[in-house]
């Protein structure tokens, strides 16, 4: 059995984000999921170069990681309760003026790190640059790729960045994509995924089990004036996964809310 996570963390963005960044670490070392994605995954733009250790997997792309990264954080405060998981990171634009934003991917065993362009603009001063991180990982005896996506707005360019996700795709080995989706559960643009050339389920939906069901619902960055409870954050698997359990996690139900959208977290065989 396999176990999967995903957050957009708002990261430092959040009150008590220190508190909050146990909270998440808490909820791994209980759940001891096999591949985590985070997205919304900061870093300031002035802190000092980060040390890092054999658990950091760099991606094809040259970039700093700084000190406060939020993944590394993560991943120290693991490591200091014995639980070694291994991470990449890849940053996509500059967010709130401060921070260098990307997604982040951990695993329990060692990652092929890869990151790449959706988007049409790649300048890091605009929001609209998009940047896919993928993980080649074992996973219970098997090659797994993950992928930790933040993608656009339907009216802002979601349609050419899928199809760009399609092309870097295919024919790869087992796919786990999980992210932030920004376009709702049965919009066009969740159609074009679950009706992509890469025979994806989407978990929620074919769950034996399930818990929960929409992952942010009040206004938030991005959807602002949104009153609708609303399922923007999903995890899709190659239709070879049998899925077993889906429950929304941070919700402030069993888990406590640590980011301004709910976590996912699935168990598949």
């Amino acid at each position: 059995m396999a176990k999967f996570l995903t957050l957009n963390t708002h990261s430092w963005m959040e009150e008590d984000p220190e508190e909050k960044l146990e909270q998440l670490a808490e909820q791994i070392l209980a759940e001891q999921y096999d591949g985590i994605c985070l997205q919304e995954v900061n870093q300031r733009i002035d802190a000092k170069e980060a040390v890092l250790d054999g658990a950091y997997c760099p991606t094809n792309s040259e970039v700093m990681i700084r000190e406060d990264n939020f993944a590394l954080r993560l991943v120290e405060l693991l490591q200091i309760q014995d639980q070694e998981y291994y991470w990449t990171w890849a940053y996509s634009h500059i967010g709130y003026d401060i921070y260098q934003e990307g997604s982040a991917i951990l695993s329990k065993e060692p990652i092929i790190a890869n990151d790449f362009f959706v988007s049409q603009s790649r300048a890091e001063t605009d929001y609209h640059t998009r940047k896919l991180v993928t993980g080649l990982t074992e996973i219970e005896g098997k090659m797994v790729r993950l992928v930790s996506c933040h993608y656009s707005w339907w009216q802002e360019g979601f349609a050419k960045e899928w199809r760009e996700t399609e092309k870097a795709l295919t024919g790869k080995e087992l796919l786990v994509i999980m992210g932030d989706f920004n376009n709702p559960a049965d919009s066009e643009g969740y159609h074009l995924v679950t009706e992509s050339t890469l025979t994806l389920q989407d978990a929620f939906q074919t769950a034996q089990q399930r818990k929960g069901n929409h992952t942010i619902e009040k206004e938030i960055d991005g959807w602002q004036n949104n009153t609708e409870a609303l399922r923007i954050d999903f995890i899709f698997l190659s239709a070879s996964f049998e899925v077993l359990t889906y429950q929304t996690v941070f919700d402030g139900k069993q888990t406590p809310v640590v980011s301004d959208h709910y976590g996912v977290a699935v168990t598949t065989v």
